[in-house]
């Protein structure tokens, strides 16, 4: 569909665009990248293959689109909740069925090996570096490595879904599941595993070792 002189598309061609990309996210989660094809999405938007392509170029352009939007859509939630809506019941109500959709689409998008696997993970612990920066400034001593374990943590437990969901007694990509991984996870992030004396050691114990190991770019003599 034509721009606007402003540049702008038109609202029906905005409105066709994130019904394709709203689409394409629910059948990525459901059945995969490679399974999902043009034809289904475009089917399930109501809308042509041409359009699809004419939006979004390719089924990798889409991806991105829909990796992008997920990535956004769950920094959204969280800024929210922080900001005081998490005390909100109707705002959790709302928000927890697209919390549940996002972290499927994440426990596809996340495990084929792909470039944009690999993008996205970079871009997961380069926003929660910056979230780290905001909200928590020099808590920590390696903010990167804080966040590149987190968010490995994190996804983690969505690729394993299947084994946790065993364990936890229902699928975590279910209301009920999730909801009690959740409560697993506030236990795990409110208490300390560590006391603070143990963890002065561990660093200390880190420490020497670090000063063992070579000079980069030096052999050990």
């Amino acid at each position: 569909m034509a721009a606007s002189a402003a540049g702008e598309r038109s609202v029906e061609d905005l409105t066709a665009r994130a019904r394709i990309r709203d689409a394409a996210l629910a059948l990525f989660a459901e059945r995969g990248m490679d399974r999902a094809t043009i034809r289904d999405i475009a089917k399930a938007a109501g809308v042509s293959g041409g359009l699809v392509r004419h939006h979004f170029g390719s089924k990798d352009g889409l991806r991105a689109a829909c990796d992008s939007y997920a990535l956004d859509q769950l920094m959204q939630i969280k800024e929210q909740a922080v900001d005081g809506q998490l005390a909100n019941p109707s705002f959790m109500s709302a928000a927890h069925p697209t919390v549940l959709l996002l972290y499927r689409y994440l426990a596809r998008s996340l495990v084929d090996g792909s470039p944009a696997a690999a993008a996205m993970f970079d871009e997961m612990v380069e926003l929660g570096e910056a979230w780290l920066a905001t909200h928590n400034p020099g808590q920590m001593a390696d903010p990167r490595g804080y966040s590149a374990v987190l968010v490995a943590m994190q996804t983690g437990m969505l690729m394993m879904h299947g084994q946790l969901s065993r364990w936890l007694g229902a699928d975590i990509f279910t209301a009920e599941g999730h909801l009690r991984l959740t409560e697993a996870m506030i236990d795990f992030f409110s208490q300390p595993l560590l006391s603070p004396e143990l963890a002065e050691q561990a660093r200390a114990a880190v420490a020497h070792l670090q000063a063992q190991q070579p000079a980069a770019g030096r052999p050990a003599t």
